[in-house]
């Protein structure tokens, strides 16, 4: 229970306080504008064995208190700790997506526009993040088609001779061979920037008084090029729903309950437009709404996020002066929060609120889509358990060489990429898989039995000789039986995919459009995906390796030296002391060294 030594130290002050169990895990951060007074709430709490917060308390062995100046200190340090430990017992923002940025590279002297996946502080402008990757792409490409900027790689330009392609069909203006007009190419980046915040309407306008000037002084070619780009611009307006009169910027929250579950779903406005969304589900919550809102409020706005000027809410968030002064602190402009009772904003709030009901509807389907799924292969595949975790494991080597084991993981039908990993084979030398199957299946499986961690199903990616091969390493461990195991395999072209299981003759063979074979399919081309990608950087690390990187004193501006005055690594192994001392950077003393290193003398 809740130990009731630590109220006899908390102070009548603001701070955090850090929940542990007897291992020192962290299972609940929380902030209090008075820790006594919150502490010995919890020291008197009587409820129900089920309840959650007495299942919370139970596991209390210990409880650490951070003093802080302000409450809104507490509730950014809180924030940082959750972000750090991820208790049990906290929400935890997670919706399974990694949503891109635009990137403008304003900090350059030749900005670029390009696709980010994270935000950096570099002081480029970012925008997004896009919930939709493909309305990213038509942004990127209606963007490429209007303004011709440079999309070479690297901040610094590289000067060239001769212009690249881009600049002879009109879409760059060629400012490494010097042709570009740089007020011309900044007037470009400041229209891009505006349509990305935005303002298309501002830009049209802005567009069409410069056609109508083009035009008055007979500059026809540049009046035609202007209209085809509010022609453009038009169209994509167009396209876009009007969601408000105004054109604030504006972020509406949704909330829904159903038992401990709860889903959120938020809106972004900006300008009057809707033009994303994102969603997020807590499975089993720990709090009342009124918490559970302000949490999400505190992890959703981290320093990457934008926040706007205005945002709706269904009802009032826990502690809701100080999440608008904490808001507003990351914000240029005063953050409003605003819980509607009518009109536009509250029509607003419901939208939003029927998207987070929708996140139960569409997890009731996937739950019904998996059930069914799940009976129909231990119908078909005679398995002694529900596969609610499967996991496959595929090798990648070329040769032996960086050879890598690659385990992945579902759950209930879904990719649970939070227990997806990676072995480096430790043990075995030269191209032989079934060793190297052997030694991942043994580190993985003696792990599962310590942790209580084993698959119900696991899926060996080939035929009899692979799953021969794994089940005696599950006899040697004692789980044969504890485990359903399945091998599949395309042995001939023409026949598909078989399967087979231990200790039966002949394969399973189903049709090709069977959802049983086409799961198991996506999970071992998952495992196939995850491995080469792996295997993909162990060996281009590897290539960019050298031998030179053995040799004291050698660091990689030294080494793209020697290899760009010398011609190759064959050169410089061959090159007398006096060769050496010829290459920029390369002193007497390091020449000497360059030299002993390759022909096996000392000085």
């Amino acid at each position: 229970m809740f130990p009731q030594s630590i109220l006899s130290s908390a102070p009548h002050s603001p701070g955090v306080y850090i929940m542990q169990d007897t291992k020192s895990t962290v299972l609940y951060v929380g902030k209090a504008k008075d820790l006594h007074k919150r502490l010995s709430s919890y020291a008197r709490f009587s409820a129900a064995e089920h309840n959650k917060t007495s299942i919370l308390l139970q596991k209390i062995s210990k409880v650490d208190i951070l003093l802080t100046n302000t409450e809104k200190e507490a509730l950014i340090l809180e924030a940082s700790l959750i972000k750090k430990h991820k208790p049990k017992y906290n929400i935890i923002l997670r919706d399974d997506k990694n949503y891109p940025y635009i990137r403008v590279t304003t900090q350059e002297e030749w900005p670029r526009v390009h696709m980010a996946r994270r935000k950096t502080r570099d002081k480029a402008r970012y925008f997004g993040p896009y919930s939709s990757s493909s309305a990213m792409w038509s942004t990127l490409r209606l963007i490429s088609s209007l303004f011709p900027l440079r999309n070479c790689k690297g901040s610094q330009l590289k000067k060239r001779d001769r212009p690249c392609l881009n600049r002879q069909i009109g879409k760059c203006l060629a400012p490494c061979a010097g042709n570009a007009d740089r007020q011309l190419y900044m007037e470009h980046v400041k229209k891009i920037i505006m349509l990305l915040e935005g303002r298309n309407r501002d830009l049209i306008q802005s567009l069409q008084s410069q056609m109508q000037e083009a035009a008055d002084i007979l500059d026809f070619e540049k009046a035609a090029s202007l209209r085809d780009q509010v022609s453009a611009l038009s169209r994509t307006l167009e396209k876009q729903v009007i969601s408000a009169s105004h054109t604030k910027d504006q972020d509406v929250f949704g909330f829904a309950r159903k038992d401990a579950a709860v889903a959120v779903a938020l809106l972004f406005i900006r300008d009057g437009l809707i033009n994303g969304s994102r969603s997020f589900f807590l499975a089993d919550t720990y709090g009342d709404d009124a918490s559970i809102l302000s949490q999400v409020l505190t992890q959703f706005y981290t320093d990457e996020v934008v926040v706007p000027s205005e945002i709706l809410l269904p009802f009032e968030p826990a502690d809701l002066e100080l999440q608008s002064d904490f808001l507003s602190d990351k914000s240029t402009t005063k953050v409003e929060l605003h819980i509607p009772k009518r009109g536009e904003k509250m029509q607003l709030v419901a939208m939003a609120n029927a998207n987070a009901q929708q996140s139960f509807e569409e997890k009731e389907k996937k739950k019904s889509s998996w059930e069914h799924l799940s009976k129909s292969m231990c119908r078909t595949l005679h398995l002694d358990r529900a596969p609610d975790r499967i996991e496959c494991l595929d090798i990648s080597n070329i040769s032996g060489q960086q050879a890598v084991g690659s385990l992945v993981c579902f759950t209930k039908g879904e990719k649970d990429s939070a227990n997806f990993r990676h072995y480096k084979i430790k043990t075995v030398d030269g191209p032989n898989d079934y060793a190297m199957m052997k030694e991942v299946l043994e580190r993985r499986l003696s792990r599962g039995l310590e942790e209580d961690t084993l698959p119900d199903m696991f899926v060996v990616d080939g035929g009899k000789g692979q799953l021969g091969m794994a089940m005696a390493v599950a006899k040697e461990l004692g789980i044969t039986e504890d485990i359903d195991w399945i091998g599949i395999a395309k042995e001939k072209e023409s026949e598909g995919e078989k399967l087979y299981k231990p200790e039966r003759k002949n394969p399973i063979i189903l049709p090709a459009h069977n959802p049983i074979i086409l799961y198991l399919m996506r999970i071992r081309d998952e495992s196939h995906r995850y491995g080469v990608t792996f295997h993909r950087k162990l060996r281009n690390k590897a290539t960019l390796t050298s031998e030179l990187d053995g040799i004291p004193g050698i660091g990689a501006e030294k080494k793209k030296q020697l290899l760009k005055h010398m011609g190759s690594l064959k050169r410089v192994k061959t090159a007398t002391v006096d060769d050496l001392c010829e290459v920029q950077g390369i002193g007497p003393e390091i020449a000497q060294k360059i030299f002993n290193f390759f022909n096996n003398t000392t000085t």
